[in-house]
């Protein structure tokens, strides 16, 4: 009887000892999928790939960005050495788009190889200009992140006064700064919210105020961008009414659009003329390359002609773009 009352006890013991060793495995478990999912929301977060943005379809700029030290190793050190790195890569950022600079420099040497084999073998009779052509199609991915940059920029600018004046209606409505902050994100849309997000974001995880909005500045550079820095990093250091300053900030702003507008307006037949006088030449000489074939072609396969195309084309430019620069007027 007490040789079974012994085992039973033996039995108990066991099973109370594996129903704890069980227990402790599974908090173990639950603890270390509660920390990797905490780390994983912080990484979204930073990288701007958090849940709540992808169903909402925004594409905000990420906190944290890394380029693949393993491809394009010659590249970067190319652009690093011609201190082209930083300018690209601040470009890219600036133009909203998550591309690598590697990979951009990648495209734009495949363009270069695909236009130049081009021109080579489809065109015999005009393989001067294949280099040409190349160096154009490289130029594409270029001149896209600029397109898209300047893009942005009118859209930030845009929304701008309108962002100003919501933070001071949310000042006197009793929020703090950085929580007004916080709310434009989900009062407007991007380039706008994505940005003043990735500010409020910044100075949240223990950046200094000062060092997120020069950043900020850095990222959108535009002047009005650059005041509303100022006013906020003066008013930090020596008091005031922010509220009653950002609202005449935004006035001056919408001022300065209203300027802007008049003067556009009136530059119009300057933009136009210049435009007309550029494009007389390259309609002539496809008028002529129709009409009689073998007096253009003197200009493609001799070499005489060649120094007068690149010339005459050299000039065009440069005339067009001092055009441009005489209408172009800032406010």
């Amino acid at each position: 009887m007490a040789g079974r009352y012994g085992t039973n006890m033996a039995l108990l013991i066991i099973l109370f000892v594996a129903a704890w060793v069980v227990s402790l495995a599974v908090l173990l478990l639950m603890w270390r999928a509660r920390r990797s999912a905490d780390v994983e929301r912080i990484k979204s977060r930073l990288a701007g790939t958090s849940r709540s943005r992808r169903r909402s379809g925004r594409k905000g700029p990420a906190l944290i960005r890394s380029e693949d030290g393993e491809r394009g190793r010659f590249v970067l050190h190319l652009l690093r050495s011609l201190r082209l790195m930083e300018r690209l890569k601040l470009l890219i950022e600036q133009a909203g788009l998550k591309w690598e600079v590697a990979r951009t420099m990648h495209g734009c040497l495949a363009l270069f190889l695909a236009g130049f084999a081009l021109v080579w073998y489809a065109v015999p009779y005009c393989r001067s200009l294949a280099p040409l052509a190349g160096a154009g199609l490289a130029a594409l991915p270029v001149l896209f992140i600029v397109h898209a940059r300047k893009s942005r920029l009118r859209k930030f600018e845009e929304m701008f006064p309108e962002s100003l004046e919501f933070l001071a209606r949310s000042m006197r409505a009793g929020h703090a700064f950085t929580v007004s902050l916080e709310l434009i994100h989900s009062e407007f849309q991007e380039p706008l919210a994505g940005e003043f997000r990735r500010a409020f974001d910044e100075q949240n995880l223990g950046l200094p105020l000062e060092v997120a909005f020069e950043k900020l500045g850095q990222r959108v550079p535009l002047m009005d961008v650059h005041f509303f820095v100022s006013a906020v990093l003066l008013q930090k250091r020596t008091g005031g009414n922010l509220a009653e300053l950002l609202d005449k900030l935004a006035y001056i702003i919408r001022e300065r659009f209203k300027l802007r507008g008049r003067i556009r307006a009136i530059s119009a037949h300057g933009r136009m003329t210049g435009t007309v006088l550029s494009l007389i030449p390259v309609t002539v000489a496809l008028i002529m390359f129709w009409v009689n074939p073998s007096y253009v072609l003197f200009f493609l396969n001799d070499e005489t002609g060649n120094l007068l195309l690149g010339t005459s084309v050299g000039l065009q430019l440069l005339g067009y773009a001092i055009i441009r620069k005489i209408v172009s007027i800032e406010v």
